[in-house]
């Protein structure tokens, strides 16, 4: 018994105390760079939290994320427009992205493997093209293809919205840990393995799979819709952008499929990336594509596979409970 208090107590601080020290970078005067880097690193983790769920546990290999993040950004915009506080437009934006996940699940959910990747694929470019021609009707509002901006955000300080993504992707982690523990989490692992057996054992794989990409959804759409907050403006085509699909991608791989803490360490990396190679605008896409074609290579498991094994990184996933 008292062998486990300490090992206890390492796991708490290990988790807790990075979690509080990002809270409060805004009261301690970190620099506004710095804040940046931390806010989109939660974005990005959130949404590939949510990718990793999809593809890693479920097998569902989806390519249609842009495509719930922009559906938000757009409903927080052009609700700002008509008179819908940004708040309410956050959370209708979530779940204008939820209803549209159930829409696309009636077509999709009729694929499987490579095909369902090809189908979702497609979905943000066709979005991309509606976005770009249409223009709703009022004589203020001025989009289509050149973007609008967020009205009624002035009020909302920095602070504020760096709070809203701290609270997305740390809360991104916890749901993960409570989806993969649950019944939900049990039933995606058999159908990942193999859904037909899981289907002959009794799991309901069209429900799991339809709950899963939901959740996915609301999750990505809120994050999209944080995002667009901080930025203050949306424009459809670096909204419904391939840019976004590679970027998840990378977080989940480099770091880890089907493990807890891959995303997490991912997201780093693709974050150092982001700014590395800001600077090399016209090839950032072409680089990151090579990247992650030489981790699939070189370390299919990700940073996450060769952290474990080595010794001290399975004592410290020991101590905070990861698996």
């Amino acid at each position: 018994m008292g062998s486990k208090i300490p090992k206890l107590s390492v796991g708490l601080v290990a988790l807790i105390a990075p979690i509080a020290l990002l809270g409060l970078f805004p009261l301690i005067g970190v620099p506004d760079s710095w804040q940046l880097y931390v806010f989109l690193f939660f974005i990005y983790l959130a949404m590939a939290n949510m990718w990793n769920l999809l593809a890693g546990y479920s097998g569902l290999v989806s390519l249609c994320q842009p495509a719930f993040l922009g559906l938000a950004g757009y409903t927080l915009a052009v609700g700002t427009w008509v008179g819908i506080p940004w708040w309410a437009g956050v959370m209708g934006g979530a779940m204008v992205a939820a209803l549209f996940a159930l829409f696309m699940s009636i077509p999709v959910f009729r694929l499987s493997g490579v095909y369902f990747a090809i189908g979702t694929l497609v979905v943000p470019e066709a979005l991309r093209i509606i976005f770009y021609l249409w223009k709703p009707v009022g004589g203020r509002m001025h989009g289509a293809g050149a973007g609008y901006m967020i009205k009624g955000i002035g009020d909302i300080s920095t602070e504020q919205i760096y709070y809203f993504a701290f609270i997305i992707g740390i809360g991104s982690i916890f749901l993960m840990r409570v989806i993969l523990r649950s019944k939900l989490g049990l039933g995606l692992v058999a159908i990942r393995d193999n859904e037909r057996t899981a289907a002959g054992c009794g799991v309901y794989v069209f429900r799991l799979k339809l709950v899963t990409f939901v959740i996915s959804a609301v999750m990505t759409g809120l994050a999209g819709a944080i995002f667009y907050l901080k930025q203050g403006y949306i424009e459809p085509s670096a909204t419904f952008n391939v840019r976004w699909t590679i970027t998840i991608l990378l977080a989940t791989v480099i770091g880890g499929m089907r493990t807890e803490e891959g995303p997490l360490i991912g997201t780093i990396v693709v974050v150092v990336l982001y700014f590395l190679l800001a600077r090399y605008a016209g090839y950032s896409l072409l680089i990151q594509g090579v990247i992650l074609i030489g981790i699939m290579l070189l370390s299919p498991q990700g940073i996450s596979g060769v952290l474990r094994h080595i010794r001290f990184y399975r004592s410290l996933t020991q101590f905070v409970g990861v698996r």
